[in-house]
This record gives structure tokens, C-alpha cells and sequence, in this order.
């Protein structure tokens, strides 16, 4: 099963990537889900064994050990009985991966979720992590940039963009290292999106960028490099005074909620603007 999903006009350029995936993935960018050649299913784990297996595919091809996962579950103030615990979600999610993928749980055990001295490990051999596949396309982009292709620049990093159903982790309650690298991820996709914009507006596809970059940065409230590539996508379109309106309200958030200045490379485009007269390099 196959949901119908949505993605914003910076990413789809051709198309979403799940429908073109070849072999097994594993998918945390979104939803923890499992898909095989484009078939893509929800794994059927309550919330603590969802944890263990988001930490495990989270760091694939690692050992993770039974105490980090007992961290990850209870922090500092694990049960008693945690360790026992621990190894009982996962049995479920070795149970879960065996239904999802139709396989049976004797291959799971062997090829997928392996036991481990002092912890177990996710191999990728078995299911590719969406993160790594998103991550490829993503260096991919970005040396396509530096070579000068603008085009296949953009599309790499469409693909990679377009990998993203969601939140990372949206349906795992994550502790502290899943929270890290939770964040980790959602910095890596806002500096790919800020590369698309950019590389977009470079090509003279402002006006496809403007709506999706207006949602950013209002989500984004502080982010000056988003902030940066929407004025310049305004400028593009002849749109100067709501260019620098977009730097007025940043400006304003920065200085009454943190108490500091937009950075010299934004505040430069703002004058470039103002002035009429553009800054190279910005």
C-alpha cells in the first residue's frame, strides 16, 4: 500500500523518488515505515518498541547497546526490570519487520536486526536507510553546483528533497539521542532546500520558489539563509518592497525575541535592494 503524497513545488521536479525505489528502505523521514520496490508498509509496534527500532535503523550498520537503549526509553530512571524489557521489544520489533516484509522471522533475525555482545544492530544490507539514499542525492546536488550544472544540481537535490514525507521520526517518542539526530536531519534538509532555492532562483525559476520559501520562513521565523534566498526570489520578480518587508520582520523577531542584529551577509542584500544595485556572491 502506497499513500498518495504531497510535496512543494522546491522539491518535485521529477517526481516523488518512492515511486522509482528499487529494493528494501527504511524510511524515517516521516513516518517509521518499511518499503519494498515502491510497496510501502506501516509497522505495527506500540510506542516504547517503535523507540528501539527507530534507535537501531537510526544507526545502521552500529552496534547499539542495551544501555543506550535504556537510556533512550527511560532516561535516568529506568525500571528495574529495563534490560528484560529491552529485549522484549525487540522480539516485537523483529515480529514487526517479519510482517511488514513477509518474511520469515528466521531471516529477520539473521540478516536484519542481529544480536549483538551487549547490544544489537539494524544491518543496511537488508533495508536501505532513506536518510543515507536522501543524503547521497544530496552531495550528488551539490557537486553538480560546484561543477556548474545548475540543472542537474537542482534535480539531485529535488529527488533528495522529495525523499521527505514528513518530520523525521513523526510517530516515534524520541529520548535524547533520537532527538539529536532528529535534529541533525531537519538541519540537513533546511540547508538542501536552501541550496535548491537558490540554485532555482540562479535559473531563473523565482517565481516557482516564492509561495514555498513565504511558508519557510514563517515556520522558520529566525532562519536568515531562507529569509535571504525568498528576498532575492521577490527581487527577481519585481517585488522589491515586499523584499525588504521580509527583512523588516525579520529584523524585528531577531531583535525582540533574541536580541541581536541580522548577520552582514542578509543586511548587505538588504541594501542591495534598497539601493537598486546587486551584490555579487549574495
Amino acid at each position: 500500500m502506497q499513500a498518495s503524497e504531497k510535496h512543494c513545488t522546491i522539491c518535485n521536479d521529477r517526481g516523488s523518488w518512492m515511486g522509482n525505489c528499487k529494493g528494501k528502505s527504511v524510511q524515517v523521514l516521516g513516518m517509521l515505515r518499511i518499503a519494498d520496490d515502491g510497496e510501502v508498509e506501516n509497522l505495527a509496534l506500540a510506542h516504547k518498541p517503535r523507540t528501539v527500532l527507530a534507535m537501531l535503523v537510526a544507526h545502521p550498520d552500529q552496534v547499539v547497546s542495551l544501555p543506550s537503549l535504556v537510556r533512550e526509553l527511560w532516561g535516568d530512571r529506568p525500571p528495574a526490570s529495563a534490560l528484560r524489557v529491552v529485549q522484549t521489544y525487540i522480539l516485537q520489533a523483529r515480529k514487526a519487520l517479519s510482517q511488514a516484509t513477509r518474511l520469515p522471522i528466521k531471516v529477520i533475525i539473521e540478516d536484519a536486526l542481529t544480536t549483538h555482545a551487549g547490544g544489537y544492530m539494524f544491518n543496511e544490507s537488508f533495508a536501505r536507510l532513506d536518510y543515507r539514499i536522501y543524503q547521497g542525492l544530496v552531495d550528488s546536488g551539490r557537486k553538480a553546483l560546484v561543477n556548474g550544472d545548475l540543472s542537474a544540481g537542482v534535480s539531485y537535490l529535488g529527488d533528495a528533497l522529495g525523499i521527505w514525507r514528513g518530520s523525521a521520526f513523526a510517530d516515534v517518542v524520541v529520548g535524547r539521542m533520537l532527538e539529536s539526530r532528529r535534529r541533525q536531519y531537519e538541519e540537513s534538509r533546511l540547508g538542501a532546500l536552501e541550496t535548491l532555492a537558490e540554485a532555482k532562483i540562479e535559473i531563473g525559476r523565482h517565481l516557482e520558489v516564492t509561495a514555498d520559501l513565504a511558508a519557510l520562513t514563517a515556520e522558520y521565523p529566525y532562519h536568515e539563509g531562507l529569509h535571504s534566498q525568498y528576498m532575492r526570489a521577490l527581487e527577481k520578480a519585481g517585488r522589491r518592497a515586499q523584499a525588504l518587508e521580509v527583512f523588516h520582520r525579520l529584523r524585528v523577531g531577531l531583535v525582540s525575541e533574541l536580541g541581536i542584529e541580522p548577520g552582514h551577509t542578509i543586511s548587505r542584500l538588504q541594501y542591495s535592494i534598497l539601493n537598486s544595485s546587486p551584490v555579487n556572491g549574495v
